[in-house]
């Protein structure tokens, strides 16, 4: 039986671009080429890649770049955008908690919740961080954004996310939050990229700053920093509040 991300990107490649949250894929691109100095020798590995929006941008920059995904129809999808722009990006089907690499990539970034921290188990999302670590060169840098468990503690999850709702993009039903570990539960209902609707049971972990700063040193990261991630706008300047839906952690090897 399917989990419930495999059955939400499954022959969902173009309904995917639509959603909100690929609009600061510029913005988040500049940022990262600000953190890796603008190097074009640097290799890139985008964990979670979806349809690539991240990596081609980054080629069309200049970077070399491989892209991993779980959903089939995603990274089909990336690799025809690939195509219909003229870019040369490695688009590979991977299970992120059964990564291939070893210390291969300078740079490593993981973005929007790309497979951390959706999986069901926290080992499993520990598979997802120790996979990246291992696919790290020495010295090597890990950015990537994660739900920030700060946030629920204040706010509700649910008005937060009917206030992010678009007509054709993914709604969210019945949420609920578990104090006791930092899981949130949903009902989420998509169209898929053939007009067919489906409703998930999702189940996706916060994080607090502290039990992130703890698992990456815990995998041999020297420095760890945690900042707010707002859409399309990184930046090391933006302190991380429990006002910050996400977080973004900047971790060097």
């Amino acid at each position: 039986m399917k989990k419930w991300y495999e059955e939400l990107f499954q022959d969902y490649g173009r309904k995917y671009d639509e959603e909100n949250f690929t609009r600061g894929t510029i913005g988040e691109c500049d940022f990262i080429e600000v953190e890796i100095g603008r190097k074009k020798e640097v290799n890139i590995l985008d964990i979670g890649c979806g349809t690539g929006r991240h990596a081609l941008e980054l080629a069309k920059r200049g970077y070399d770049i491989v892209g991993i995904d779980l959903s089939e129809s995603l990274v089909r999808r990336a690799r025809e955008k690939a195509a219909e722009r003229g870019l040369r990006v490695d688009f590979r089907r991977h299970d992120a908690r059964e990564l291939p690499f070893h210390e291969e990539f300078d740079l490593a970034v993981m973005l929007c919740e790309g497979a951390f921290p959706l999986m069901e188990t926290d080992e499993m999302n520990f598979q997802i961080l120790q996979g990246a670590a291992n696919a790290l060169k020495p010295g090597g840098k890990f950015i990537f954004t994660t739900l920030n468990g700060l946030f629920p503690l204040f706010h509700s999850v649910k008005e937060f996310l009917d206030g992010e709702k678009k007509e054709g993009n993914a709604e969210y039903g019945d949420n609920s939050f578990d104090l006791m570990t930092f899981r949130s539960r949903s009902v989420t209902t998509i169209e898929d990229d053939h007009g067919n609707k489906k409703e998930l049971d999702c189940d996706e972990r916060y994080y607090v700053p502290c039990e992130i700063t703890w698992l990456l040193k815990s995998l041999g990261f020297k420095t760890v920093d945690i900042h707010g991630a707002r859409l399309g706008a990184f930046s090391r300047s933006d302190k991380l509040t429990a006002d910050d839906f996400e977080m973004l952690v900047i971790a060097e090897k």
